[in-house]
């Protein structure tokens, strides 16, 4: 009887440590937690969770009474001692380390126009234009919150970046015709993971695909962002509100202040210098067939990359601020455009007419005054992540 008791104990035991402990393990930057696709299984634990515990802490309080009344002393002191620790383990698993205990949403989120704006207009945006109406988003400060809820003109938008990969997306918060509200749950693959307050599926930052629960398999509408300076996205939308610092979280935005230029310390977010390796800067673009990277460095060299996606002519440019990249189509008016750096170095210049355009795709000079380059979805994100969630992105070679 002793032995079916003390194997009921440990079972019991291993049910509640081990549960909590994966079920924070799979879904937080951990060794080896993000490598493989274990997403699936963090998923069954956090829905399973609660049942786990009563089951174990029934057979736990089974043995507990049993120590008591045959136990030796050394089991009546062990035992509750080990359900203790379980109380510190259950504690720190549930409200110190998981992603919504740690990163909140804004308490107090405003906005303030240009000229009222006390951001340093050196700092990177994510910047949206819907229904005639611009917003700018710093990432010191969207970093931290990863998303918020807001709307742009009258269109609800859902604002995520996620600090580890790098990748700023703005998607619809509608799902199946409602608006719907999501939490930070943690992360897969080093992307955030977050999950719907309806179904309690999970979606995927890079793609906005839910990729486990009831909706797996369902996407997100993106809309167009750009990323790049607040002073480069004032100067196409001057009358842009931008996004206030909530006070309450001002020592967490300050512990962004350099994730910018990405020289912060962590290993997680901080930028590999060299070309293509695992914290690489790129710039990714993609459309419904395929997608492609190119290399943040090559950019910063020759400030103009002429490239193409599948049958879509591309150029890749960067301003003088080395920050404020632009992805734009090349064809004007059923012609192919091909460009090159002015002494400028802010002003391009195609070959076919020689006319000036700035880096905003619009044609300052010459035979195609007021044309204008149409912009194509792009993102700066580590290699890592582009690499991840774009199974066969090409890469460029000059």
């Amino acid at each position: 009887m002793k032995r079916i008791a003390a194997a009921i104990v440990l079972i019991a035991l291993l049910l509640l440590f081990s549960a909590e402990i994966l079920r924070g393990y799979f879904l937080m930057p951990f060794r080896g937690s993000q490598d493989n696709n274990t997403v699936s299984y963090a998923y069954w634990l956090d829905q399973s969770i609660v049942w786990i515990r009563i089951l174990a802490l029934l057979l736990a309080c089974f043995a507990l009474l049993a120590a008591f009344k045959n136990g030796r002393t050394w089991e009546k002191i062990l035992l509750p001692l080990i359900l203790v620790s379980y109380g510190f383990v259950f504690f720190a698993f549930n409200f110190r380390l998981p992603a919504d205990k740690i990163f909140y949403q804004p308490v107090n989120k405003s906005f303030t126009s240009a000229n009222d704006s006390d951001m340093d207009k050196s700092k990177l945006v994510v910047g949206v234009m819907i229904d005639g109406q611009a917003k700018a988003y710093p990432i010191q400060l969207i970093g931290y919150h990863h998303q918020v809820m807001d709307t742009v003109g009258k269109t609800p938008v859902m604002i995520t970046y996620c600090t580890v990969c790098r990748s700023a997306r703005v998607f619809s918060p509608i799902v199946n015709g409602k608006q719907e509200t999501f939490r930070l749950v943690g992360m897969d693959h080093f992307n955030a993971v977050f999950e719907d307050a309806t179904t309690k599926s999970w979606w995927q930052q890079a793609t906005g695909t839910a990729i486990t629960g009831p909706l797996k398999g369902c996407v997100l509408k993106e809309f167009p962002s750009s990323q790049m300076t607040l002073d480069a996205w004032l100067r196409q939308y001057p009358q842009s509100l931008v996004m206030k610092p909530d006070t309450i979280f001002m020592n967490n935005y300050f512990g962004l202040e350099d994730y910018d230029k990405g020289t912060m310390r962590s290993d997680l977010v901080r930028r590999d210098l060299a070309s293509w390796q695992h914290n690489s800067w790129i710039i990714g673009v993609m459309n419904n067939f395929s997608s492609k990277a190119d290399d943040w460095n090559d950019l910063l060299q020759k400030r103009i990359i002429q490239d193409s996606l599948d049958r879509l002519p591309i150029l890749l440019t960067i301003e003088n601020d080395l920050a404020s990249f632009h992805v734009y189509d090349r064809r004007v008016d059923d012609s192919t455009l091909s460009f090159q750096i002015s002494g400028n170095k802010d002003i391009l210049m195609d070959e076919e007419t020689h006319s000036s355009w700035n880096m905003d795709g619009v044609c300052i000079h010459g035979l195609l005054m007021g044309k204008k380059l149409l912009p194509v979805q792009s993102y700066n994100e580590f290699w890592h992540s582009w690499q991840t969630f774009h199974k066969n992105a090409k890469i460029y070679t000059n």
